[in-house]
């Protein structure tokens, strides 16, 4: 082909449409390369009948093309109708193999053998091509597929969707719409949110699990397959299901050796994968850039999307942009900035311009993006395009000196960057004179982030600043999407986790070294991080989730402690050496910190007080052995009694739980006091079952809130009616709206959905009158009959009796003593045996 095109447009999705549209219209020579005998072939890979959404709704549509939400048939019609409308010159079946050339005089080789000519390149061949692989044990054996073209093929089968973004959710609701299909739908999340689907999928899909048509596992991986099954990793270990067939749905990644090698100069390099073997690579310095070495970074582009190639534009997916209203709009204003209309503003400008609106003046929406992205170091690694669609989500504030940003227990869980000034925290609940300052480029609000809990500290500006405030949600995706933002936030928080457990006086510069070399670790339920009689020195931070921990007495484990979230192991030993001298393993699915012990013990040479701190804990432990060793002969079936009444409360959620409650059964007369007591303390409804639970030797554990670490009940609280308090309690607020999503994620069956019931007389009107159905929580048939109108159900579960003076109703009102409540690191410790 020896015409040279103005512009030829590599991929027909819907930016690249939406570019061959305008240069249609513009009158611009140009061709459109579709590598399929079809346009758009990612929206014609989605599942028949699928519903295509149109959003951001607060975004306007910049195209020569329609497109409103609708079926997938609908849309791709319309395009096609369009496309030939507008005369667009297409070329099916021109698979690009490689681009040469420079600005003015590119030559595209097509897998056919022909060439194509063009002045410039648009690059909107989208990612889908790529997609992130399941690589587990078993995999080749396994049913496992990538793409679902129609759900209503499959019947009477076990179907394992694996991927929780919008197109794993829409595939598992495809194939659960049908109950004459008789198909079991399970979708798998890595995480506890959904962070990369639209809310619309997220509501569809918690709607089809509520009413019973696809099981959804959160927080949870595959593991492995087996013959006709496949197990995952989950919070509380593994799970095995039965299973036919696996979509896949993970992701995807830039075909990054095709791009990378657009007009590069290559050379001969050491293959990574063979090692020793040479294979020819790019030249550093030449072709299409990215923005970092990650698998999942983008290329580099200036505003107008142009690469570190002149003349070779890069839009859509692989510009970091996959909604399609974004795709369209890069598509129609790429052509215009080639064209030479320079002036074009983004058609999310008006909406950017709003949101900088009350800042300081004299920068643009371009110019305030550059701002933030360059100073808050978590979002260095976005491209200026990305960092258009974040702002989208996210809020920046200007803030005086002395302004209140927030407020110590304040529900929140967003994420705050610094890009301007500084803040003060207030680190003393008491002396709000007691700060510490976080500067420029820094982030705060990391730990409601992580651990969805309130607010730990006041935070007001120290001078001057300009603050980021970035949505939970938002704050997932960048961690997801950008992975030197996901490395820079455990850095930091990692780095104040160290601070706030060994205090003594450390400063950041002092634990530089240490956080730097730190490596976040996820342990599975019942994974050792230490194993005894093993080599090694290393200290291990228990981030979030808990740890116990055994020693092999007479052949057998015995349980010496528990480990909560906050806790460090292993200083034995790194300060006495030799071997391990107990096991360490998780309770529930934990994250832990490994700091080095090379460089943990330099640490302490530098710092003495943290050097006696250390030895303090390791004395109190080294005790703890010490105690073992002498009594395991005297009492040792005493020893196998409490280690195997510790695994039972471990099995029994103590591994998660804060606080719980606890009944001596030898000491229990059934007087149901303790239930009595819970309702006359909540509006007549109690927050407690004494006979449900289970019971191993004396010890029951009856059905009431752990007030879990992590509370599973927080997950999907559409109101956000659930918080935890400054005590630790997670409480259940007024704003709750009766969904009953709490009561179906709480896996310890301790909340329950329920009207509140009319107010009761007195005690003394029942006593002395007979008014009234007297203590406790009412009867049904006395409620019903003394209702005023119809109330609604709310959920229900204990809150600990906060703002209650004297503490927990139902211990105060044990008369034997028999009903307790503990913190698990207090009660699951060997060395009460010595006091009893």
């Amino acid at each position: 082909m020896s015409d040279i095109f103005r512009i030829a447009i590599v991929g027909s999705g819907p930016a690249g449409l939406s570019a061959a549209g305008r240069a249609a219209q513009l009158g611009l020579s140009h061709v459109l390369l579709e590598k399929t005998d079809h346009l758009s072939d990612t929206i014609y890979k989605y599942q028949k009948g699928k519903h295509v959404m149109a959003t951001p709704s607060q975004l306007v549509l910049r195209s020569d093309l329609d497109f409103e939400a609708g079926k997938r048939e609908k849309v791709l019609g319309t395009w096609d109708e369009q496309t030939a409308k507008h005369g667009v010159n297409v070329m099916l079946n021109a698979e690009v193999k490689a681009i040469t050339g420079q600005k003015g005089d590119f030559t595209i080789l097509l897998t056919n053998g022909q060439e194509v000519k063009a002045e410039n390149i648009i690059l909107a061949i989208g990612t889908q091509g790529n997609p992130n692989l399941l690589r587990v044990p078993g995999v080749e054996q396994a049913n496992v597929q990538y793409t679902l073209d129609d759900p209503g093929e499959y019947v009477d089968e076990h179907i394992t969707v694996i991927g929780a973004g919008d197109a794993g959710i829409e595939n598992a609701l495809g194939l659960g719409a049908d109950p004459e299909q008789r198909n079991s739908v399970t979708i798998i999340n890595r995480s506890a949110d959904f962070s990369t689907a639209k809310d619309a999928n997220i509501k569809a899909l918690l709607a089809a699990r509520d009413a019973g048509r696809i099981q959804v596992l959160t927080e949870t991986t595959t593991n492995r397959f087996e013959p006709g099954h496949i197990v995952f990793d989950t919070r509380d270990g593994e799970l095995k299901i039965r299973c036919d067939r696996v979509i896949a749905r993970m992701g995807s990644a830039p075909p990054r050796a095709f791009v990378e090698g657009c007009c590069a100069e290559f050379e001969d390099k050491e293959d990574p994968r063979n090692p020793g073997k040479m294979m020819k690579g790019v030249k550093a310095g030449t072709g299409v850039q990215f923005t970092s070495a990650d698998r999942v970074s983008y290329p580099k582009l200036s505003p107008v999307f142009e690469s570190t190639v002149p003349g070779i534009f890069v839009i859509g997916a692989l510009a970091g942009y996959p909604l399609i209203k974004h795709c369209m709009n890069q598509g129609y204003d790429v052509v215009e900035f080639i064209n030479g209309n320079t002036d074009l503003k983004p058609a999310d400008e008006p909406i950017l311009e709003k949101k900088f609106a009350s800042l300081p003046k004299g920068r643009s929406v371009s110019e305030w993006l550059e701002f933030l992205r360059t100073n808050v170091s978590i979002l260095e690694g976005m491209s200026p395009l990305q960092m258009r669609e974040f702002m989208l989500d996210s809020e920046v504030k200007a803030y005086g000196p002395g302004e209140i940003i927030f407020e110590r227990n304040e529900p929140g869980s967003s994420l705050f960057g610094i890009a301007q000034g500084s803040v003060l925290v207030e680190v003393d609940p008491n002396n709000s004179a007691i700060t510490v300052p976080i500067g420029t480029g820094e982030i705060f609000g990391e730990v409601g982030l992580i651990s969805g809990r309130r607010r730990g500290a006041t935070v007001r500006a120290g001078e001057p600043a300009i603050v980021v405030e970035i949505p939970r949600t938002a704050a997932l995706r960048l961690q997801s999407q950008v992975p030197a933002a996901r490395a820079a936030i455990a850095r930091i928080s990692t780095e104040r986790q160290l601070l706030q457990l060994f205090k003594s006086g450390l400063k950041k510069e002092d634990v530089a070294e240490v956080a730097a070399a730190a490596q976040v670790m996820t342990i599975k339920a019942g994974d050792a991080v230490i194993t005894e009689g093993e080599e090694g020195n290393d200290i291990f931070v228990i981030r979030s989730g808990s740890m116990i921990v055994e020693k092999t007495v007479g052949g057998k484990p015995v349980f010496l402690s528990y480990l909560p979230a906050g806790s460090f192991v292993g200083e034995m030993a790194l300060i006495g050496g030799g071997r391990r001298t107990a096991t360490v393993r998780a309770a529930i699915k934990s994250d832990v910190i490994r700091l080095p012990g090379e460089a943990f013990a330099r640490l302490m040479e530098r710092n003495a007080e943290l050097a006696e701190r250390v030895r303090r804990d390791m004395a109190s432990r080294q005790d703890l052995n010490a105690f073992i060793e002498a009594k395991k002969d005297s009492f040792s079936g005493v020893v196998d009694m409490y280690s195997a009444t510790a695994k039972f409360l471990v099995d029994n959620g103590i591994g998660e739980a804060t606080d719980v409650l606890l009944i001596d059964e030898n000491l229990c007369v059934g007087c149901d006091n303790c239930e009595k007591a819970c309702a006359d303390s909540h509006d007549g409804l109690s927050r407690l079952d004494r006979e449900a639970g289970k019971t191993y030797a004396h010890l029951h554990v009856p059905t009431s809130c752990r007030h879990c670490e992590h509370p599973h009940c927080m997950a999907d609280c559409p109101p956000n009616a659930i918080h935890r308090g400054p005590d630790g309690e997670v409480f259940i607020d007024d704003t709750c709206i009766g969904c009953g999503n709490c009561q179906r994620n709480c896996p310890y069956g301790v909340i329950r959905m329920d009207k509140v019931p009319p107010k009761k007389p007195g005690l003394l009107s029942w006593l002395f009158l007979g008014l009234g159905p007297g203590p406790g929580e009412p009867s049904h048939e006395w409620s019903y009959k003394h209702a005023k109108g119809e109330a609604p159900k709310k959920a229900i579960k204990c809150d600990m009796c906060s703002g209650i003076e004297g503490g927990p109703a139902c211990v105060r009102a044990c008369p034997t003593g028999a009903a307790i409540r503990v913190a698990p690191e207090e009660f699951l410790t060997i060395a009460r045996l010595e006091k009893a």
